[in-house]
């Protein structure tokens, strides 16, 4: 049975009639720290603005220190 329904899903990609697709990968990273929350906002609204990144957000402390990071 489990060699059967190999075998049907091997056809079927092969045919083209399931199509595997997947999200590029946008992984988010640190992209800056700052002193200040507004400041981090300000920067993140500033990356979009100029197509750095698509979406960002602020997180205090996260990487050590007392700093607003910067993810994007």
């Amino acid at each position: 049975m489990r060699t059967v329904r190999a075998l049907l899903v091997s056809a079927a990609l092969a045919a083209g009639l399931v199509s595997v697709t997947t999200a590029p990968a946008h992984a988010e990273s640190i992209r800056y720290a700052y002193y200040y929350q507004s400041d981090c906002y300000n920067g993140g609204n500033l990356g979009i603005q100029w197509g750095w990144w698509t979406s960002f957000r602020c997180e205090w402390g996260t990487g050590g220190g007392n700093f607003w990071f910067l993810y994007a």
